[in-house]
């Protein structure tokens, strides 16, 4: 049994149908910029072969959820159900053959991309007994399956696309037939794209774009430029379900409409300037203030303390660190505190801190040399490196060579 699908007329007002019973055994690419009319095309398609085979479209704008009333469609809206509950419900409706409407609208990219997963994979992975025929539409698939990484986790970006490639590669057999519309060929995974054998090519400007949808065309690339130039609701279309030759066809009308169409001039308001800022500016005295930024986290580490050191800081906390404990940050005691400095010297003696440099040792090892440069302190006397050489000194907080 064979339906064919009427899509519109080519250039010399001749019908160009779609065979369906073909379509789902080759599936279908469609392409074009934003405004090019490919929601159009996909509703064209849809109306046309609604009472002739199952439908399941992943819809991420909620556009085709106006399929429900005239065609009774099941409209379903996934931010309201969890993932678990979306795969269950692809598995019913593989079973009752339900045409559905799964709008991801409210959803982040990143929501998205794992909900089409868990429900593509739950029609994949329903029992043999129900894999009758059935199209399954995604739009906006360069989401689904991006060419490069997305913005969102690589597990997730993983799961979407082998959902998508498990859609075009082995759909077939268990009755999927993948049609999937994009905007940006070159964002689309080649692998995805290549399983398609129609394609119906609307208007683009990019280069890379016109170069891919020519070269799936099977045109040379000086013929690219026509891509270019088609019309609004012009596509052109190749593949053994529709013509064996590129055929320019210009798609018919349809019955219903999206939600959201395309934006059309409105009069603006005819309100003085005046009163416009009065009623932009009403009512924001009395909002509260908003609050106040939390505070900063203390750092600590080595670069705290050379940020410290940055901000004026570091001889502060260096003396603050000598007096907060009975034990010097070079590990001695109280009883040399009267030795710790010497005048005119600028390190410490016998075992007192550096300020702004805690793990330097008394005879200047561990200071950098910029600050030396600087004159944040002065190069060690000859008491410090005595000092130092004694034996039986403890060494400092710091092995002076990891400095």
């Amino acid at each position: 049994m064979t339906f064919q699908v009427d899509m519109g007329t080519d250039g010399a007002g001749k019908s160009v149908p779609i065979d369906l019973e073909e379509l789902l055994a080759t599936r279908l690419l469609v392409q074009g910029n934003s405004g090019s009319g490919k929601s159009h095309l996909l509703r064209r398609l849809l109306e046309r072969s609604a009472n002739q085979v199952q439908q399941i479209i992943i819809d991420p704008e909620g556009d085709f959820t106006t399929l429900a009333g005239p065609y009774g469609h099941t409209a379903i809206e996934a931010v309201a159900y969890s993932v678990t509950e979306v795969t269950r419900f692809a598995a019913r409706c593989r079973e009752h053959r339900a045409s559905v409407v799964l709008s991801l609208e409210g959803l982040e990219m990143e929501g998205q991309m794992r909900c089409a997963a868990a429900f593509l994979m739950g029609l994949f992975d329903a029992p043999r007994e129900f894999w009758y025929p059935a199209l399954v539409v995604v739009d906006e698939a360069q989401i689904f399956a991006p060419a490069a990484g997305a913005e969102v986790s690589e597990e997730i970006r993983r799961a979407s696309l082998s959902a998508m490639t498990n859609l075009m590669c082995r759909g077939r057999k268990r009755g999927l037939a993948g049609i999937i519309a994009t905007q940006r060929l070159a964002k689309l995974s080649k692998n995805v794209a290549a399983e398609a054998s129609n394609f119906l090519m609307g208007r683009t400007f990019l280069d890379i774009d016109m170069a891919r949808a020519a070269d799936l065309l099977g045109m040379e690339r000086r013929q690219a430029e026509a891509i270019r130039d088609l019309q609004r609701g012009t596509f052109l279309a190749l593949g053994p379900a529709v013509s064996r030759r590129p055929v320019e066809i210009r798609i018919g009308a349809v019955e219903t409409s999206a939600r959201s169409g395309s934006p059309i001039l409105t009069p603006l308001p005819d309100a003085p300037a005046a009163d416009m800022k009065q009623f932009l500016l009403e009512g924001l005295e009395d909002m509260p203030p908003p609050p106040p930024p939390p505070p900063a986290a203390p750092r600590t580490g080595r670069g705290a303390d050379r940020a410290d050191l940055a901000s004026g800081r570091g001889r502060a906390g260096g003396a603050e660190a000598g007096r907060g404990s009975g034990v010097h940050r070079t590990g001695h005691s109280r009883r040399d505190a009267r030795d710790r400095r010497r005048p005119g010297c600028g390190v410490a003696h016998r075992g007192g801190a550096v300020p702004g440099f805690p793990g330097a040792l008394p005879d200047g090892r561990g200071i950098p040399r910029a600050a030396r440069h600087l004159g944040l302190c002065a190069p060690p006397c000859r008491r410090a490196r005595r000092d130092f050489r004694r034996p039986g000194r403890r060494m400092g907080r710091s092995d002076p060579r990891s400095l």
